[in-house]
């Protein structure tokens, strides 16, 4: 449990907007666009947790990193290693949407995150008429961004030649970040590791170390803290977790080096301490994380907000961490602790259920039959007493 959280996240938000005003000349600060806000009856308020059997609904999966659930009621995995999109159709079978060219594999670099920009959601003139699935991913010399236009019909979904989105994030074996998602204000934001460098994190002027906010083109939007910069947050050794909660407000999830992983409130402009600090730390000029674990609990990875509960998939910890963010305090809880092996990413399944991807067939876990496999649970009101 973490206490005050809020008033300690205020203080960080006035912080942040004397940033602002000294960095970013006239932009103004970025206004994120909430989801509508909870009401009596409302199917998608919360909080909830896991309850009864899971059930395994894809398995075959080879080091998959990254889930992106469809309107179509598809969902598109990438692998890793493979650099392979493959496609989770409605019916449940699991076929080979296209490889991703370009990818050079090593280490904890490959194929990373996936993300969509449905043709509805794009304002951008020239795709109006285009699904883009969005690739983090490591080349030979760097990691980039590419999109893609999804090309195809639910079930057999293709990809089309990829356009570069953003590319010079630094790469390494380690540490290259890799998560994407669209926020509610309708930019691209990314992930992107030290790359082995902790020095780069506190670089304003390198890409490596930071959490960076993009156009779906790659451009730099006007209203970034720092001025012709990509550059929302820095200090940060290794998040792989993104999400919004209902007020609009973006969260991460951070891998820790020996101690200390952690779940960050993300303010625009602000420095979250690494390699000076790991976890809460009390120290002038950077940001506290608002919940950390034990490096042996967690490794966390992918992140999702689901009616008002973030679960957080947990590499090292084998577990799904339900977090319960309260006005003063934030509840952590333990899921399905060794149950399933390492957890590499979790999304909002149909239903109100909970889809959970493993990742044991990356060369640090153990396989069982099956794996890598995505796992459903029910969602369902905590029991209180």
């Amino acid at each position: 449990m973490t206490k005050m959280w809020r008033s300690a996240w205020g203080a960080g938000l006035v912080a942040s907007v004397v940033v602002l005003a000294g960095c970013s000349g006239p932009a103004e600060e970025p206004t994120p666009v909430p989801p509508v806000p909870s009401e009596t009856g409302d199917p998608d308020a919360g909080p909830v947790q896991p309850v009864g059997d899971t059930t395994v609904i894809a398995t075959g999966l080879t080091a998959p990193w990254s889930m992106v659930r469809l309107a179509s009621g598809s969902t598109l995995i990438s692998e890793r290693d493979s650099a392979r999109v493959m496609e989770l159709t409605a019916t449940g079978e699991v076929r080979d949407a296209g490889v991703v060219g370009g990818v050079v594999p090593g280490g904890e670099g490959g194929l990373l995150g996936l993300a969509v920009l449905a043709a509805e959601d794009d304002e951008s003139a020239d795709a109006a008429a285009t699904t883009w699935l969005y690739a983090y991913f490591t080349a030979s010399d760097d990691n980039r961004i590419v999109r893609m236009p999804l090309e195809g019909d639910p079930g057999a979904y293709s990809l089309g030649v990829p356009e570069d989105v953003l590319i010079g994030i630094p790469k390494s074996t380690t540490h290259n970040g890799g998560r994407l998602a669209f926020g509610p204000d309708g930019m691209l934001y990314a992930t992107a590791g030290d790359a082995g460098e902790p020095d780069r994190a506190q670089d304003v002027a390198s890409l490596g170390g930071k959490i960076l906010r993009m156009l779906p083109d790659g451009a730099v939007p006007s209203d970034n803290p720092f001025p012709d910069s990509l550059v929302f947050s820095l200090g940060h050794r290794n998040s792989q977790g993104l999400a919004w909660d209902r007020d609009g407000l973006l969260w991460a999830a951070e891998f820790g080096q020996n101690q200390w992983d952690e779940l960050n409130v993300i303010l625009p402009g602000q420095n979250y301490g690494w390699p000076e600090v790991e976890g809460i730390a009390s120290v002038d000029d950077f940001v506290d994380p608002v919940q950390q674990w034990a490096t042996s609990e967690a490794s966390p990875s992918g992140l999702a907000f689901v009616r008002d509960t973030f679960f957080l998939a947990a590499l090292r910890g084998e577990r799904v961490w339900a977090i319960y963010p309260g006005e003063e305090t934030i509840d952590s809880v333990a899921y399905f602790q060794g149950e399933f092996g390492r957890l590499r990413d979790v999304a909002a399944g149909p239903d109100g259920t909970l889809w959970m991807l493993t990742n044991n067939t990356d060369g640090r876990g153990e396989p069982t039959e099956g794996d890598d496999k995505i796992i459903e649970v029910r969602l369902a009101p905590p029991v209180e007493g």
